[in-house]
């Protein structure tokens, strides 16, 4: 296939760097030394130059990219970039030498090499603080020019595709992935600080459970064993509760066998805590305080604005029955529907698809997601759900199939999902069993029956409540995104299709 211009300047500006590279070995210099002298971070310098407490003869060893770059005949500058910060640097030719000066600064030096520089610190006429450069050491030759500084790296696909060059050419993609991290930090500041404690529980294991999806199939060589990439963390979390633990969280990956879409990656970050002696009030109650907690701690605020809405989560929030919530969106009360085919045929009756092998929860959820989900901008719960598609929460008192449930809505999506625990082992078993049968069925989303679940149960599980979020989808709200793969780093994307293998360095 013959390289658009755009692709052949990029192949002539590499082979040009190589050059570079071949006449740097020739001369006896190594491109990508085995470690570097620096003393200080550029924010450190910067804060410890502007604060006074730096002498303006002290020298100081800085390293990064090279970032930008003005050759003045006798004397250049640039500016060079760590993971704290960027600063301006400035190379004369009297103090570095005429060889060295020539050979890097001028000749062998390209944007986006990582060099060492030591040197002092000054100010500028202009008022910028500057090191002036005293040596150079290359420290990595960069064999592809970075992107475009005016025009950046815009291409959704190549950006998450090739994560280094959008960190790289976006600063605000790097912040992003601050705000995940405090997010993550602030969540375990809460619930440390609530006696709860961490815990880490098998991504690999012999019985999923504990949500509706299909998992990931692996197979064990030594045992000989078939083995389950985790949906969910919650039923080894509830064993630890039978165990003598009261409070357990874990933050960690779950992986589902599902679409992907804006608000769906097959790899995810969740949290689930679960909390002995008390029930999904309690537990509504501590969702509110831990997210509004979370907010204020990663924005300095309760309010932000996600895609031009001002979102608030100060507490209280709505608390919404779901059956209002539908009947008020669709008109359809599904209490007046006892069965799936019913149900269906109201849905078809208003032009609702309705598909013909779908439970009755499962069109309620249909019916959640499409009426109701998307107009849920400001923090809400939605409460009590149907039992065939809860087949862990327990029943609501003097009802049949509801069940104390609740799903939190921020920005037009499921953010939690949360129920009191259901810890009647035989109650258990026979919503088990009922789902190994639709399991058999054919409902991959089915939970198979775990007997090891079932005996530990027995044993007394004391009244709890548990609790479960997509970090991503937190992430989402708060860095203002409106597509998960924006606050994943590495995102799963289909494969990218090649017309040739690609070259190695030499």
């Amino acid at each position: 296939m013959t390289p658009s211009p755009s692709d052949q300047t990029l192949l002539d500006q590499e082979q040009v760097r190589r050059e570079k590279l071949a006449r740097l070995r020739a001369a006896g210099i190594d491109p990508y030394p085995p470690r570097v002298q620096r003393t200080h971070t550029i924010a450190q310098v910067l804060h410890q130059y502007q604060a006074g407490t730096l002498d303006d003869d002290a020298t100081v060893a800085l390293t990064g990219r090279l970032i930008a770059r003005r050759v003045m005949g006798k004397l250049s500058f640039g500016h060079i970039e760590d993971g704290t910060g960027r600063i301006q640097i400035m190379v004369r030719r009297d103090v570095l030498g005429p060889e060295r000066y020539n050979q890097f600064f001028k000749k062998d030096l390209d944007l986006g090499d990582i060099i060492g520089v030591q040197g002092t610190m000054t100010v500028t006429k202009t008022g910028e603080i500057t090191c002036l450069v005293h040596d150079i050491t290359l420290l990595a030759k960069a064999l592809k020019p970075l992107p475009d500084k005016w025009h950046g790296l815009s291409d959704p696909e190549l950006r998450q595709r090739q994560r280094y060059l959008d960190l790289l050419a976006n600063p605000q993609v790097r912040e992003r992935f601050r705000v995940r991290a405090r997010i993550v930090r602030a969540l375990r500041d809460y619930l440390d600080s609530e006696g709860f404690l961490e815990v880490e529980t098998p991504i690999l294991q012999p019985i999923y459970g504990g949500a509706a999806a299909e998992p990931f199939i692996t197979y064990h060589n030594y045992l000989h064993q078939r083995l389950y990439l985790r949906i969910s963390f919650e039923l080894y979390l509830k064993r630890l509760l039978v165990g003598g633990y009261d409070k357990v969280y874990e933050i960690g990956r779950d992986f589902r066998n599902e679409g992907i879409s804006r608000k769906h990656n097959p790899e995810f970050t969740q949290l689930e805590f679960y909390e002995a002696y008390t029930d999904y009030v309690g537990v509504m109650n501590r969702t509110e305080e831990m997210v509004a907690y979370v907010v204020k701690e990663v924005t300095g605020g309760y309010t932000i604005t996600w895609q031009g809405h001002e979102i608030d989560f100060t507490p209280p929030w709505p608390r919404i029955p779901l059956r209002q919530a539908i009947l008020e969106a669709s008109g359809i009360d599904y209490d007046q529907y006892p069965d799936a085919e019913s149900l269906r045929q109201a849905m078809r009756a208003r032009g609702i698809d309705a598909p013909s092998d779908a439970s009755r929860g499962k069109l309620i959820d249909k019916l959640l997601s499409h009426f109701v989900e998307p107009t849920l901008i400001q923090p809400t719960f939605l409460i009590d759900y149907p039992l065939d598609i809860s087949p862990l929460a327990k029943r609501k008192p003097g009802t049949k199939d509801v069940v104390e449930r609740f799903e939190g809505f921020v920005a037009g999506m499921e953010l939690c999902n949360a129920f009191t625990e259901l810890n009647d082992p035989l109650d258990q078993l026979e919503r088990f069993l009922e789902q190994g049968r639709a399991l058999e069925a054919g409902d991959k989303e089915a939970t198979p029956v775990d007997m090891d679940y079932i005996n530990a149960l027995s044993y007394g599980m004391p009244p709890a409540g548990g609790f479960g979020m997509g970090i991503d989808r937190f992430a989402m709200i708060l860095a203002d995104q409106d597509n998960i793969r924006e606050v994943i780093l590495f995102p799963h994307l289909r494969p990218e299709t090649r017309d040739e293998p690609p070259t190695s360095p030499s």
